[in-house]
């Protein structure tokens, strides 16, 4: 087997390079590192704060806006397509990968700490409950799963709709066309490699400690680094299990018990916690959250200088979030193909952030109920203590105390093997130059290689230096993002256009045209043919057709071609500086209708395929000269919308003295 068959080699290399060479640095100097690391997370968090919070607020508004305009019809692939995953299979996998960890570990803490101690007002007031939950709320709402949806919406776009490799780099192909084949691409690639090793490692540390907290408290095991170390290899090589079987057999499973196991644990505490309350709660914080979305957006305490507090938190947010993004945006735009865009957006947005408050309602405003008046009460010390012992602490508060901190020991758990076998997957994929079917050795290492890192900063120190280092990161990674959206805008216009010109077709136009009989037309549509005469009307009527376009094509000098197969057969005009043209004719199986009087239960459909995909229309039956008709009827509205197309970059190009000119012509 050729091993290098399916690497990268510049993306493959310099990834693994820079990845362990910052972390041994991390391992073997941590304080060195911890202070340099810091001392630029705060001058970032000090002096440019209102470029994050700004760009945020660019993401989320791009996404909703496109999710709501007409772009939104446009699909991930062609548009014959249909969704690979089930809404529920789909939902869980992008949940699990995005932010299912970090609930585990703050649904309880971050409502708990704002009760205690609010930017603002009184602390643990009734205010401060409000502010708290609706600071919870805003921390882990649509904004991050905003800036998930630019990069995955940007990657599922151009990997499934313009055949582009499902890499970051192809969505800067807009602005700089082939060269993402070049530096500019590999570096971008391996940015982002880069950055989700050090996300999934990271977190994959810390939350073993976190773990091994819990287990200590439970349990009475103890805390130290072997057992640690241990903690990382289970995880790990339950991983490696994981990315073995495959995306289906491995990630999809493990995603669905994930939000089993969550469900449950919601469940439950709803019952055994103050049930009418917390429904009360979740739609009272949930009306808040959206009140105040604009001036939490953009709100940086200008006035009333809370540096500390803001970078401590909101921006502390805003840079892993965008540190994540390419991971959980390459994940999240893999498992999407077929989806609308605006069945995407939904689903990526509003779905998960939905599920995110209902989780932060059920467990924060119990928290806060426990401990109202009480500074003292266990859970409060629990919080400010240990945060990882926060939640089974809010758990000896409740009937089954016991069954329900297994449970979410066993989530823990899941939920660290679901982000490490996602994230070596995306790792895998970008450094196999968007391959999805690599060798089996690739996935491992890339496995291994997220546990060695771990399991080094563990024992040496440097993780929380590794951690800043990643969040830095977000900055620069935020204005490729802003690349992203545009590029991504000027694509989907330019498609809208080309769908838009060559969606208006009315089959009866070719009818009235041709000399066809309506009896003659009306048998056609009557008949559902089998497979032998399908490919009959294929092999005798469509292809003396298409050959006869391809000939006077090709003698008005363009460049024509005539790909055929057993069952479809597709004309190509290739053009150097322009869209191509496709029209196709794909036989297409389906169950018999229950109003057909055929007694076989099977037909074939002959559907046009354009280039954009497939147009669901049926031309079996149609002449020779009915199917010439119709190519050039498509050829004529492709020739419109390349004229819209080029007219537009005239105008782009034009200075505005030009333009005035024109308008005053």
């Amino acid at each position: 087997m050729n091993i290098t068959s399916k690497i990268n080699p510049p993306v493959f290399y310099s990834s693994l390079v820079i990845a362990l060479s910052i972390a041994l640095f991390s391992a073997m100097f941590p304080d060195i590192s911890a202070s340099n690391f810091n001392q630029i997370q705060t001058w970032l968090s000090t002096n440019v704060s209102w470029i994050y919070v700004l760009s945020v607020a660019i993401f989320l508004i791009f996404v909703v806006c496109v999710m709501v305009s007409r772009l939104g019809d446009i699909k991930l692939g062609p548009d014959h397509s249909e969704p690979d995953y089930s809404n529920l299979s789909w939902f869980s996998m992008l949940f699990s990968a995005g932010m299912g960890i970090g609930l585990m570990f703050f649904g309880v803490a971050e409502p708990v700490m704002h009760y205690m101690s609010p930017p603002l007002g009184d602390a643990m007031s009734i205010e401060a409950a409000k502010d708290a939950m609706r600071i919870s709320f805003f921390h882990w709402g649509l904004h991050a799963w905003g800036v998930y949806a630019v990069v995955a919406l940007s990657l599922a776009y151009f990997s499934y709709r313009h055949k582009l490799p499902l890499l970051p780099r192809s969505a800067l192909y807009p602005l700089i066309g082939d060269k993402i084949h070049g530096p500019i691409g590999h570096a971008t690639d391996t940015f982002a490699v880069v950055g989700t090793i050090f996300g999934v490692a990271t977190s994959l540390g810390f939350g073993v400690q976190q773990l091994n907290a819990g287990l200590h408290y439970l349990f009475g095991l103890p805390q130290t680094e072997w057992i640690q170390l241990a903690l990382v290899v289970i995880v790990i090589a339950l991983a490696t299990v994981s990315v073995v079987l495959g995306l289906n057999g491995g990630i999809k499973r493990l995603s669905n018990l994930n939000v089993i196991l969550a469900l449950v644990l919601m469940v439950a505490v709803l019952l055994f916690g103050p049930t009418e309350l917390l429904l009360q709660s979740y739609v009272q914080n949930t009306g808040t959250y959206m009140s105040e979305l604009v001036s939490s957006t953009f709100n940086l305490y200008a006035y009333d200088r809370k540096e500390d507090w803001i970078g401590g938190w909101t921006l502390l947010y805003w840079g892993w979030w965008v540190s994540w993004s390419p991971f959980v945006g390459t994940f999240i735009a893999r498992v999407s193909r077929g989806r609308s865009i605006r069945e995407f957006i939904v689903g990526v947005l509003f779905i998960p952030a939905g599920f995110t408050f209902l989780w932060m309602t059920i467990f924060g405003n119990t928290a806060i109920h426990m401990i109202a008046g009480d500074a003292m009460s266990s859970l409060a010390v629990a919080v400010n203590n240990d945060v990882a012992t926060a939640i089974f602490v809010f758990f000896e508060q409740l009937p089954l105390s016991s069954v329900l901190s297994l449970i979410a020991a066993l989530l823990i758990t899941t939920f660290f093997i679901t982000s490490a076998d996602s994230g070596a997957l995306v790792i895998d994929t970008i450094t196999a130059g968007g391959e999805s079917n690599t060798p089996l050795w690739q996935r491992i290492f890339w496995t291994s290689m997220i546990g060695f890192i771990a399991a080094a900063l563990l024992f040496a120190g440097g993780l929380s230096a590794l951690q800043t280092l990643t969040i830095a990161s977000a900055f620069p990674f935020m204005f490729v993002l802003l690349c992203f959206c545009y590029g991504l805008f000027k694509a989907l216009k330019h498609d809208y256009m080309l769908q838009n010109s060559v969606q208006t077709h009315n089959t009866s136009v070719q009818f009235s045209k041709a000399n066809i009989s309506w009896k003659e037309r009306l048998d056609a549509l009557l008949v559902h043919p089998l497979k032998p005469e399908a490919e009959s009307f294929l092999s005798q009527v469509a292809r003396p057709a298409l050959t006869q376009l391809v000939e006077q094509f090709s003698a008005n000098g363009l460049s024509a071609k005539l790909i055929e197969d057993s069952d479809k057969i597709r004309l190509t005009i290739y053009k150097e500086e322009a869209e191509n043209f496709a029209y196709g004719i794909r036989l297409r199986h389906f169950v018999m209708p229950s109003y057909a009087d055929e007694q076989h239960n099977n037909y074939y459909r002959a559907e046009v395929f354009l280039l954009q995909g497939g147009q669901q229309y049926d031309v079996f039956g149609y002449t020779e000269d009915q199917i010439i008709a119709d190519v050039i009827s498509q050829y004529e509205r492709h020739l419109h919308f390349l004229y819209l197309a080029s007219s537009e970059i005239l105008e782009e190009e034009a200075s505005p003295m030009q333009q005035a000119q024109q308008q005053n012509t």
